[in-house]
Parts: structure tokens; sequence; C-alpha cells
């Protein structure tokens, strides 16, 4: 019997009658299957039953066993398989039906109507027209229902579900390599545990129990622990690899834990590093959704609250590993404690870089040669996403602060992104591109870090030198180089989000001022203060601000036939660059200082910021912050840079690097090799220094008093990654 055969008739009543007979192993064997299916079955039933929602579902059935309000006619992709509703109902009703506190518990009009329902649904047996309808969302729910109700329903509707439920199987097209294919393996062990058939269940829980391993660059876990859920290698570590991925593997390691099993001990804690170093440090705290990481799904309405804890609680009765992280987020996620993680990581298989405080958390978001820039907007939504990788950069204190503002949002002004301004976007079919550029990249020591990205849009070819510059409480962010042959306007935006105070400007002079709702174009601007961050502009030129309520409509950003088209109103702030029309070298400059008040950015203003901009060149972007006695720097090319006086660099390739000094030499640095293609990567600094290290090799040269450092780079799945060394 294979895992794509199902047996038709139960056999553990007949095995439990002849138990007497069978070996002790063979019936504990049994057991064990009896076991993990009641835990599953306790899996749907937990969760309180409202009464008044079940009441609410009973009104709705029909005569023929159908839904009010369901559209059954509609299987097109971009309806959103509304179907899924009716099986939806279905399993909730067999909650209530299972349910010993409700007042539907084994209630007989109840199993009528269930059954009435399950009939209805045999008989028309829906396909969607996208394959996740059919072997993920009906299979799913099916066997839900059957686990639940299975035994009570007449046996030719539970005959009946087989094939339907059959379809998630392990030669279906979704069970290829991806966050879906142990959903699919999942659903399958569901039927093997409700058919009593444990030699398919003993194949398909291998299947699950190896699906957590690094997948070296192609479609699954990487290396940095980010998640490809397709060829494109477009960052789905919160979507996929996480709520399908990581959820279901936990899921089966606990249905399993304790029998024979039991899911290798090394495998969850594979898991554990894959939440902690992956998924929670792309979520804001590790508590609330990150939206920079989000793709199609933008377009869609979501509720800002905090991420649940049972899939932490159903690690730590598997492992104590890492065990005081994994109950600091249960913490945060129930309002018990306050954030207290600081970290900088760039996820170097994705081209994205988070930095997180106890008091903010922002990101970087890009794409390279090596990654596309967006999913596609597969079955309607997420048709205006086009520029969303184009050097995003939002940063977030509470985790609200754009929440549900795509409606009414400016595509074209992205917060951080350089982007030509179209009279409109094309259309979401030419959303996805590869693209154009090998230096993307970063560097970080895991607290602070530098990111570099020569950006050329596939979409309309501007192209532009970004970085940005992360120390302890605040950042840098440049651009040059920036230029345009079509005969519009570019714009780089500081922010876009949602206003949440006041917005104050200082200018020429000293007064401060309120800006009044509107358009403004404000000359010399010195800083700008909203929300509890403030923006220092260092050249005082002309920035553009507009604080104004702004409308649009949730069916303006996909093509689900189900979307909302009732205009939204929301008070908007945009702060940006305009660069000109065909500008042949654009450049900007501002530094964000998130968590603090007016009165500390008018303090840090008049006292002079800690930081030096070194360089701001199509060849040499750098800074160096004066307090932290930290330089980073992000060279396109070969050159020579000062760190201070006496202390001069030269890089001899292309790189990102970052030295912190100390009593006028270097005390330490971090290099990475944006390109992926350098074996080696190599700098001479004034000054003699010595180092063991099998990565690297120091030359010393007395008589120009130089050390010559040559660096051996991490190769495959880990070029990119940052080297750190302590001199």
């Amino acid at each position: 019997m294979t895992i794509d055969n199902l047996p038709k008739k139960p056999i553990l009543i007949l095995l439990l009658t002849l138990g007497t007979f069978l070996s002790s192993s063979l019936l504990a064997q049994v057991n064990e299957i009896a076991l993990i299916r009641e835990r599953v079955v306790q899996q749907l039933k937990s969760g309180k039953v409202e009464s008044n929602e079940i009441g609410s579902i009973l009104n709705k059935v029909k005569a023929d066993g159908s839904f009010k309000n369901i559209k059954y006619d509609d299987l097109s992709r971009t309806a959103g398989f509304p179907q899924r509703r009716h099986l939806l109902r279905l399993v909730t009703l067999a909650k209530a039906y299972h349910s010993e506190g409700s007042t539907y518990f084994h209630n007989r009009q109840l199993l009528e109507k269930i059954t009435l329902a399950t009939k209805f649904w045999m008989h028309n047996d829906f396909i969607g027209d996208n394959w996740h309808n059919n072997q993920i969302t009906t299979p799913e729910n099916l066997v839900n229902l059957m686990l639940l109700m299975g035994d009570v329903l007449p046996k030719e509707l539970v005959e009946k579900s087989q094939p339907m439920i059959g379809r998630a199987n392990m030669n279906a097209s979704g069970a290829r390599p991806s966050g879906d294919r142990i959903v699919i393996a999942g659903i399958l062990a569901k039927n093997l545990l409700f058919n009593d058939d444990k030699a398919g269940f003993d194949e398909v829980i291998k299947i699950i129990a190896n699906e957590i391993k690094f997948n070296n660059g192609s479609r699954g876990m990487q290396q940095d622990y980010s998640f490809h859920h397709r060829e494109d290698r477009v960052n789905n570590t919160t979507s996929y690899g996480y709520g399908k991925y990581a959820n279901a593997f936990g899921e089966w390691s606990d249905y399993v834990s304790g029998t024979s099993y039991a899911f290798e001990v090394d495998k969850i804690n594979q898991l554990v590093d894959y939440y902690l170093d992956g998924v929670y440090k792309q979520l804001v705290y590790g508590i609330y959704e990150d939206i920079s990481v989000k793709n199609r799904s933008i377009a869609t309405g979501a509720t800002f609250i905090p991420k649940g804890t049972l899939e932490i609680e159903r690690l730590l009765r598997s492992t104590d590993y890492r065990k005081k992280e994994l109950e600091e987020i249960i913490r945060l996620r129930k309002g018990e404690a306050s954030p207290s993680l600081s970290f900088a990581k760039f996820f170097w298989q994705t081209e994205h870089f988070v930095v997180q405080r106890p008091n903010y958390y922002t990101t970087v978001r890009m794409f390279s040669s090596r990654n596309k820039n967006m999913e596609k907007p597969y079955n309607g939504p997420g048709i205006t996403t086009h520029h969303r990788a184009d050097g995003t950069n939002y940063l977030m204190l509470k985790g609200n602060e754009y929440h549900d503002i795509w409606p009414v949002y400016d595509w074209q002004k992205i917060s951080g992104t350089t982007i030509m301004q179209k009279p409109n976007l094309l259309g979401g079919d030419v959303i996805q591109k590869a693209g154009k550029m090998d230096f993307v990249g970063a560097v970080e020591d895991g607290q602070k870090g530098a990111v570099g990205f020569d950006f050329i849009s596939p979409h309309d070819g501007t192209k532009a030198k970004k970085s940005w510059f992360f120390f302890d409480q605040s950042y840098v962010c440049l651009g040059t180089d920036i230029q345009g042959s079509r005969k519009l306007p570019i714009a780089t935006t500081v922010d876009q989000v949602i206003m949440r105070s006041p917005v104050s400007t200082l200018n020429s002079g000293k007064t401060v001022k309120i800006l009044p709702e509107g358009n403004h174009k404000i000359d010399q601007l010195k800083y700008l203060y909203h929300g509890n961050i403030g923006y220092i502009f260092p050249n005082e030129g002309s920035v553009h601000v507009s604080n104004k309520t702004e409308t649009g409509r949730w069916s303006d950003i996909t093509d689900q036939k189900n979307a909302s088209t009732k205009v939204v109103s929301k008070e908007v702030l945009k702060v940006w660059f305009e660069h000109g029309v065909k500008p042949k070298n654009g450049s900007y400059a501002y530094m964000v200082f998130p968590s603090i008040s007016e009165n500390e950015l008018k303090t840090i203003y008049e006292a002079g910021t800690p930081y030096e901009i070194l360089s701001n060149t199509k060849d040499l972007q750098a800074v160096k912050n004066k307090d932290e006695n930290v330089v980073q720097a992000v060279f396109y090319q070969s050159g020579n840079l000062s760190l201070e006086k006496k202390l001069d660099l030269q890089m001899e390739n292309a790189g990102i690097i970052m030295l912190k000094l100390k009593r006028g030499k270097v005390e330490s640095f971090s290099i990475s090799d944006p390109t992926r293609k350098l074996t080696e990567l190599r700098f001479t600094l004034e000054g003699l220094y010595s180092l063991k290290d099998p990565d690297i090799k120091v030359i010393k040269n007395r008589k120009t008093k130089t050390s010559q450092f040559i660096v051996q780079m991490p190769k495959g799945v880990f070029s990119g990654k940052s080297l750190n060394f302590k001199l």
C-alpha cells in the first residue's frame, strides 16, 4: 500500500478486537496511531465555540444544503474560491457538535444540517481554476471534517470524500519542493490516520520529518534562514516559510512527540534556529507582521494583532534548545514584556537587511541579478507592487505605522526608493523582473551595518547608487549618480506613512513651524519631525512634503473580484526629494533619528550630529559616526578613503567595509563582497597589524608602515555573507 492509494474500510476496530492475538510491539504501534489521531482531533476541537456564530451559520443553511451568501458559480482564480467558506462553516459546525460545553453538543438537528451541507458538497465537488483550491484548500477542510464527523456521517458521504481529499498527494503538482509540499503531506497524513493506514502513515511522516533542511539556493530554507517558495528567489520567509513550512513541521512534531515517530531533536532544533534567526527577525520585535517582506498579499486588508504563541509552545514541548529566547517571544506576544533585543542582520540569499533596537525596527529591501524583484500578482492581488523592492526602507516604532495604508498609497513614492514618476504604472503582468546589477549587498557585525545598492530599474531604466549606514540609535541614507533617460521626473522618497502627529519643520531662520495641511515645497530644510521620528537634511536643500487626506479603494490595487469598492480615506505624510527630468547626477542625503522627542532632535541639530559624510560619489559612499568611532564605506570600485588623520584605507576591490577605530588605529573590521564574485578581497591600512586567522593573510610593509590584508571570501551559498575580524 502506498501513500497515494488509501484503504476504503477502517481497520482500527478490527485490530483492537484482535489485540490479544497481536504481538505487543504491533499493538503498541496501533495504539500510537490512535494516539496521534486523537491528538489531531483534539487540536481541531480546541478553542471556544460561540453559540451566536453557530446559530448564524445554521440560519444560512438552505433546503438543498448550500449556504446563503456564497457565490458557488464563480470558480475563477480572481474570485478567491468563495466555495471554501462552505467547508469552513461545516468544520465550525462539526466543532460545535463535539463541544461538551455547548448547547449544540451531539445535537440531532445540528447533525442533520451538517449531513445535508456535506451531501451538497459531495454532489457538486467544486473544482477551482487555482490548483491550490483543489490540492490544499478543499482536501484540508474535508479531512478535518472527516476526522471530526466521519464516524457519524453516512458511509456513502465518507466514501465520496476520499477521492476529493486524495487530490492532496505527493504526486500532485503542488507537492513540489516549496512551502506547500509539507502542507500537502500533512493533509495526506491526516487522511491516513482517518483511514487507519499505518503503512501509508509510516511513509508520509518520514517525508514531513525530512522537510526541515537547507536547500542550498533552490526552493526552501536558505543558509541565512530566509525562505524561497519559488525559483524566482523572492523573499517568502514570513508567508509560505512561516504559516505553511515552519508551522506545519512544528504541528506534526508535536503530534508525534513521545512516540516511535518522534522527529529527530536536531531537526526540531534546526526549526528553532529558523524561527529565531529567520522568521522572528523579519517580524517587528518578533511580534507583528513586517510589511516590508509582504508581497502580493499587501493588497489585502489585515488585522494588526500580535502573532500567536502556539507554534512556540509546541516547540517547547519537544526541546529546551534556546528556551529562554523562545519564552521571551511568548512574553512579548502576550504583552508581558517589552522588546529588548538589538541586532542587525543581512539575509544575503534574499537581499534583505533588518535592524532592530528595543525602540525601533527598520529594513531595506532590494533585488539583484540573483533575485527577482517581487512576487507575481498570482490570482489578482498586488497589481501595483512594481517598485516595492527598489531599496524600500520602512521604519516602525510600534509596528502599525503603515497599517492598511495601501488603498490610498502612492505606489511611485515608496519609502526609501528612487523612482521615475510615470503617468501610470504598467499592468500587473509585468511586475516581476530580474535585477540588472550584481553589486547589491551589505556588511554587518550583528549590531551595526551598511547597505549598498547599485540600482537600475528594470521597469524604466532609472539609475542610482543608494546606501544606508546603520549605527546604534540612528542611521544615514545617501544617494548619488541618479540618472534618467526619459522625459519624466525622478523622486526619492524619505517616507510615506500614516500621519500620527503634527509635522514640524525648521528651515530658514530658527523658528520651528507646524505645517498646515496641504502640499509644500520647503527650501533650505534643516529638519523635519513627525511621530517621534526626526529627519535631518545636512545639505539643507529643497524637500517636498505632503500632509493631507488621501483617498482610494482596495479594488484599485487588486484584480480580485471580492475586493471592496468603498472609498477609503486616510491622513498621509509624504516626504520626498525631486531630482528633475532626465537628471544626470542627482543626489540626496538625510539622517534618521527614531524614537526621540522634538526637543531631543533640536538639541542634536544645534549641537551637531555625530555624523560626517566622508563621500557620496558614484565610486564611494561613506559615513563616519564620530561618537561611536565607526566608519562604514561602500566601494563600488577600488579607491582610497581617509578614516582620520594619518589613517588611510586603500581598497583594491569593490566591496563594503565597516571599521571600528580606537586611538588612531583600526580595532576591528567587517567586510563583504556584494558582487558575490570575488574569491579574495584586498585592502591596505596605514599602520602595522597582525592577525592569525585561516581566512586572512596580513602582509606588513615596514618601510611604508602599512599592512595589506588579503581576505578569503565566503564561497557558494555563503557568498555575500559578512566576515568579522578583531585586530
